[in-house]
């Protein structure tokens, strides 16, 4: 049983950091608009959907049959082209979702639990939208079954860890999630947008008397949440290698599990909730096996916010800031 553990651990960190980098990304979509606005944005998980539907539309529009081969340049280039392309419609659609959906409510003042059923009626028409309409009209296949996504990243070995070895698309995953999670983290506290974000996060009325436009600044905030979400999905198709209308429902609660967990509102704790997460699934899967990965993410949920509702981070759910 130890030599077992032993042999599985490294390999399972190794995918833990991989799926967590993912989460992270997610995450922060989540904890932007929940800074800004107080808003759980359950339809975030869908705008994480149709980021893998256009990835997915680039790569079979590309693919002539099957597998691509590519070599280590072209398949960068590739990921580059299927993050930016992810990014520009997810953020995109985002930005449409909060004009719909949330806009007119906080226009009227609604409450807060107006705003949610309206997150989760804007969750399930999207589903309902690509599995009914877009998904057979674009791929010509029925909605309801997975869409198979072209390899385009081998899946070759770069170095050994121990007895577990790290593979060309793993490391593709944690630096393009890394480098674009820095990027975010220094826009939104070095740039005049970020300071915009975090001063309406803060005090909206105190941003409005200062000159910043609160609802500039909401479809900023949407957008790169959105972007976010995009980048994300092209990470998963390349790595998952396949795709649904469904396929953010699952994940989404997941992403949201981590930015509790890391402390909602709080960048850099989505992005280490995420890590945390994506790890802790793994290691629960060396014990109890793989069909447990789902139970244990929602414990642990239920189990932060019985026990630590701040987050690792200590940003609690009422006093969360951007």
């Amino acid at each position: 049983m130890l030599q077992n553990l032993q042999d599985q651990f490294l390999g399972s960190t190794i995918g833990g950091l991989v799926l967590g980098s993912i989460y992270a990304l997610v995450a922060l979509g989540y904890t932007m608009v929940y800074g800004v606005l107080r808003l759980i944005n359950f339809a975030h998980s869908e705008i994480f959907m149709i980021g893998t539907m256009t990835s997915l539309f680039i790569l079979t529009s590309i693919a002539t049959s099957g597998n691509m081969a590519l070599g280590i340049g072209a398949m960068i280039l590739m990921l580059l082209l299927l993050m930016l392309a992810s990014a520009l419609v997810s953020g995109g659609s985002a930005v449409v979702l909060e004009q719909v959906a949330y806009r007119p409510l906080r226009k009227r003042g609604s409450s807060r639990l107006a705003a949610l059923i309206s997150a989760i009626g804007a969750s399930i028409f999207l589903q309902e939208l690509f599995a009914l309409v877009i998904i057979p009209e674009v791929f010509g296949k029925s909605g309801r079954v997975p869409q198979a996504a072209p390899r385009f990243v081998d899946r070759d070995t770069l170095f050994p860890v121990g007895n577990a070895v790290v593979r060309t698309d793993q490391v593709l995953v944690i630096i393009g999630a890394v480098i674009v999670m820095v990027v975010l983290d220094q826009l939104v506290r070095r740039t005049r947008i970020g300071r915009g974000i975090r001063a309406t996060a803060q005090d909206p009325e105190a941003a409005v008397l200062m000159g910043v436009s609160i609802d500039r600044i909401v479809r900023i905030t949407f957008l790169l949440g959105g972007a976010m979400a995009g980048v994300a999905s092209a990470l998963y198709l390349m790595e998952i290698e396949n795709t649904g209308y469904r396929v953010g429902f699952v994940l989404g609660i997941k992403a949201f599990t981590a930015a509790v967990l890391g402390g909602i509102g709080n960048l850099r704790g989505a992005l280490l909730g995420g890590v945390v997460l994506g790890l802790i699934e793994n290691w629960s899967a060396i014990f109890f096996g793989s069909e447990w990965k789902d139970v244990t993410a929602f414990v642990v949920l239920v189990l932060v916010l019985m026990f630590r509702p701040t987050g690792i981070l200590g940003e609690s759910l009422q006093r969360a800031r951007a």
